[in-house]
């Protein structure tokens, strides 16, 4: 038995929004045996541009049973049915958070009509419901309406099941995948309530066990994106590199990193994804690739890369490309070292300490190093002034700003505060594991600056700093890449530091 429901929301995140109207329709595999459907009190104003879309007033729910007054009757209906839903994820996230809010935990296996149709029809321009509908002849009464577009998607189920019987044989030929699992889900008897069942129509001849096997793998599957296959997650790489998720159009809309690719992106399927935004990002998902790395370094520093260079739509982090501002250092004629900020295009004689995306973030940055360590804000440019800083003025400054302080005892604080964002060494190398055994990584960095990474085989014979600063490719240095480095060093790590004065 399958629970074909349908809701509408007052938005798209389960954790904050609620449910509106709700429709179930009982199927049977061959046709619809019983349905339910009710608008639902949220308990809160309906937004306006979701009114727009559904046609769903405060007015119509105001008198409409609230969600705790039809729960019951939804746990009834589809107890021992398979959860199927147009994009399946959506609707059951958001009834097992209102069941949550209960104090009940409500869990039913999944189909999605989204991810079979594409296995099914492919080729279709698209596959939202409405469009979907259109384009095969379905009937849509009630766009953006429960009932409607619940009534839509029984009719697609059924169509999904009779090209699924037609392609049986030739599929079990080729053994099981997705579209032979949803072959025989009419054959498939759970147990539990059949609405209007007799002794006699509840004698189901019990299916066989290749047919059971196929329903469960398509329950099991159906967490994964629509585009995306069993077996293309079996093929990916049990290994340190980069992944790259692409859309129908070929575009990269996501990368990532891992010390095992395999394992990685099945947590990013395993995940029951909440918002719409997520889901949507889930759904386009068509492809993957990879690069290895055989470094955990390498791959840390070359997904940033990736994701400065193709800004991908779903990366958040990392996306800036350009740092035009930075901490820089210098010494004055008493001998104080004075920290401060400026724009890089302004220093072009010397590279920054590290490098920000901006002169507030810059200024901000020194402020908060000032501080934690104690640094006079006239000597770190911060307090402009022929006297005495402010913070000597309230004793939180020592005195270097009239020279009170020795040189010697500030400038301690000083290298303190810089070897808190800088690394431990000026120019070294870090050498990890390569892509192959016979292989290893080289990650050069020179005067605190990142130059990039290579790979050289067993035969590399390297004395000099020159040699492996040959051997590599050059990549941006940055305020990402740096602090990527920095936190790595600090871990534990099996890679050779190679130190050079």
């Amino acid at each position: 038995m399958y629970a074909i429901i349908d809701l509408e929301t007052t938005g798209g995140q389960p954790a904050q929004d609620r449910i509106t109207e709700i429709a179930i329709y009982i199927h049977d595999g061959e046709k619809v045996v019983d349905e339910f459907s009710s608008l639902i009190n949220p308990g809160r104003a309906i937004p306006f541009f979701i009114t727009q879309l559904t046609g769903i007033t405060d007015d119509m729910v105001r008198d409409a049973p609230k969600f705790h007054e039809v729960a019951r009757k939804v746990v009834e209906m589809t107890e021992g049915c398979v959860f199927v839903a147009h994009n399946v994820r959506f609707d059951y996230s958001f009834l097992k958070k209102e069941f949550g809010d209960l104090g009940y935990t409500y869990s039913r296996k999944t189909l999605c009509t989204v991810r079979l149709s594409r296995s099914l029809m492919p080729g279709q321009p698209s596959y939202s419901l409405g469009k979907l509908c259109q384009n095969i002849g379905i009937p849509l009464n009630g766009r953006h309406r429960a009932a409607g577009d619940a009534a839509a998607t029984a009719i697609l189920f059924g169509r999904l099941l009779n090209i699924s019987q037609e392609q049986e044989a030739p599929a079990a030929a080729r053994g099981l995948s997705p579209a032979d699992a949803l072959a025989v889900v009419d054959a498939q008897a759970p147990a539990g309530r059949k609405p209007g069942a007799t002794a006699a129509s509840a004698a189901i001849k019990a299916p066989s066990p290749r047919k059971m096997k196929a329903v469960q793998e398509a329950i099991k599957t159906a967490l994964l994106p629509p585009n995306i296959t069993p077996a293309h997650v079996a093929a990916l790489p049990q290994e340190a590199g980069v992944y790259y998720f692409h859309n129908e159009a070929g575009e990269v809309i996501y990368v990532g990193k891992s010390i095992n690719i395999y394992k990685r992106i099945q947590q990013h399927f395993a995940v029951d994804y909440k918002s719409r935004k997520s889901i949507e990002f889930k759904n386009s998902i068509s492809e993957i690739t990879w690069e290895l790395t055989g470094s955990e370094l390498v791959a840390l520093l070359y997904e940033s890369h990736e994701i400065k260079r193709l800004k991908p739509l779903y990366n958040r982090q990392q996306r800036r490309s350009v740092f035009p501002a930075g901490i820089f250092l210098r010494t004055d004629d008493k001998g104080y070292k004075h920290l401060y900020y400026g724009r890089a295009d302004d220093h072009a004689e010397s590279h920054p300490l590290i490098a920000l995306g901006n002169q507030f973030k810059a200024k901000g940055f020194l402020f908060h190093k000032v501080s934690k360590f104690n640094l006079c804000q006239k000597l770190c440019d911060l307090y402009k002034t022929p006297g005495a800083c402010f913070d000597y003025q309230v004793h939180r400054c020592q005195g270097a700003c009239l020279g009170l302080e020795p040189a010697e005892e500030y400038n301690k604080r000083v290298e303190a505060a810089i070897e808190s964002f800088t690394y431990e060494h000026g120019s070294f190398v870090v050498i990890g594991a390569g892509r192959r055994a016979d292989e290893k990584s080289l990650v050069v960095v020179e005067n605190g600056r990142y130059l990039g990474f290579g790979y050289v085989d067993e035969t590399f014979a390297a004395c000099r700093f020159e040699d492996f600063r040959d051997a590599i490719t050059r990549y941006n240095d940055n305020k990402d890449v740096q602090q990527i480095i920095r936190q790595y060093l600090r871990t534990k790590h099996k890679d050779q530091v190679k130190v050079f004065g």
